[in-house]
C-alpha cells in the first residue's frame, strides 16, 4: 500500500462492472503539461522558478519513495508532465502506474519490451530493453527540462528508429556553448530578476545535466537528485 503526500491516493476499486473501476481522490485542476505546454488558461496562476523547483522537488520525492521506499523497488516507466495532476491546493500528484513494475529482490535490472513515451525512455532502454532506478532519473531530466523551459521534448525527436537520443545531444550542446538561459521559459526568464535567483536557475540546469548522463553509473540516485533540489529551494525561498 502506497502512501506518499504526491502519489495520487487510492481509495477503492469496484470489481462489478464490466470492466473494473478503480476510484482516486478527487483531482480536478489539470496535469502539469496543462500547465507549461498546453494553451493558456485564465484560471492558472504563472508558474515562476519557486513554484516550479517546488514540483520538481515534490515529485522527485515521490520517485525516491517508490525507489527506497519498498523491497523491492518499483520502477515508473512512463513518467511524464502529464502523469502529474494537481488537487484544489496546487499540490503535485502522480498518478498512472499503468506501465510500473517493481525490481525482483537480489536483482539490479529488469529486461522488458520497450514502453512509454518517446523521449522520455533513457538510451539504455530503448537500445536494449534493460532498465532500473537510473533510468527513471533520465526521465526525470526530461521532465524538469519540460519545466524550466516550457519545451515540448517530443518536438526535438524526429524519427522513432533514432537510439541516440535527440533531447540528450541538443542540452548538451546548450551546456557546452552556455546557452541553456537562452531556451528558458520566458515567465521563469523575468522572474528571475536577482543574481540569487540566476544562480538558483543555474544549479537546477545542472541538475538536469547530470541526470541526463549517458552512462546510467554516471547519473546520480532519485535520493542525490531530492537532496540536491531542496537545497535549491531552500535557498530561493530564502530570497
Amino acid at each position: 500500500q502506497m502512501s506518499h503526500n504526491h502519489i495520487l491516493k487510492l481509495i477503492g476499486c469496484c470489481l462489478e462492472t464490466p470492466i473494473p473501476i478503480l476510484v482516486f481522490e478527487s483531482v480536478q485542476y489539470g496535469t502539469l503539461w496543462d500547465r507549461i505546454l498546453g494553451a493558456p488558461q485564465p484560471h492558472f496562476e504563472p508558474l515562476l522558478l519557486k513554484h516550479r523547483l517546488k514540483i520538481a522537488m515534490d515529485i522527485v520525492h515521490a520517485l525516491a519513495y517508490l525507489h527506497f521506499g519498498f523491497p523491492r523497488p518499483i520502477v515508473f516507466r512512463n513518467f511524464k508532465t502529464s502523469c502529474i495532476l494537481f488537487n484544489e491546493e496546487n499540490v503535485a500528484k502522480l498518478f498512472d502506474f499503468s506501465l510500473s513494475i517493481s525490481i525482483p529482490e537480489g536483482e539490479t535490472h529488469i529486461t522488458d519490451t520497450v514502453m512509454g513515451t518517446l523521449g522520455y525512455c533513457a538510451p539504455e532502454y530503448m537500445r536494449t530493453g534493460v532498465f532500473n532506478e537510473k533510468s527513471n532519473v533520465f526521465s526525470f531530466s526530461v521532465f524538469l527540462f519540460e519545466l524550466l523551459t516550457g519545451w515540448d521534448v517530443s518536438d526535438l525527436v524526429k524519427d522513432v528508429h533514432d537510439l541516440v537520443c535527440p533531447f540528450s545531444e541538443y542540452l548538451k550542446n546548450c551546456f557546452e556553448d552556455n546557452r541553456f538561459t537562452e531556451i528558458v521559459d520566458h515567465i521563469v526568464v523575468e522572474d528571475v530578476s536577482s543574481i540569487e535567483k540566476e544562480q538558483q536557475l543555474h544549479a537546477s540546469a545542472q541538475v538536469t545535466f547530470e541526470c541526463i548522463k549517458d552512462s546510467p553509473a554516471d547519473r546520480p540516485s532519485m535520493v542525490d537528485v531530492a537532496k540536491k533540489l531542496r537545497q535549491i529551494y531552500r535557498s530561493l525561498s530564502c530570497n
